[in-house]
């Protein structure tokens, strides 16, 4: 038994349609399909059956606006920090019970 990636008919993966497919009767991997694994960190995974790999078909803006968006959300930290400095300006006015 293997593992085969769905791709469409663009060959863009189809993430969360692969399939086991049993080897042992000969069969040929289904239409669709391949055996090769898609690699981590692609966006837009897209396979070349001629070259029998995958690629990235993102453009560079489309990879751009996912790091714009990670940059604009603070971290827990940054988060906590601003909420410390903001008890201690309570403190130091004397507002805070």
């Amino acid at each position: 038994m293997i593992w085969v990636y769905k791709y469409n008919d663009e060959f863009i993966w189809q993430a969360g349609e692969e399939i086991l497919f049993d080897e042992e009767f000969d069969e040929e991997i289904p239409d669709w399909y391949t055996d090769i694994q898609p690699p981590d960190g692609l966006y837009i995974a897209k396979y070349d059956p001629d070259k029998k790999e995958w690629y990235e078909s993102a453009t560079q803006e489309y990879i751009d606006s996912f790091h714009s968006k990670q940059q604009q959300q603070p971290s827990e930290m940054e988060i906590m920090q601003k909420e410390i400095a903001e008890l201690y300006y309570l403190l130091a006015v004397g507002e805070a019970s």
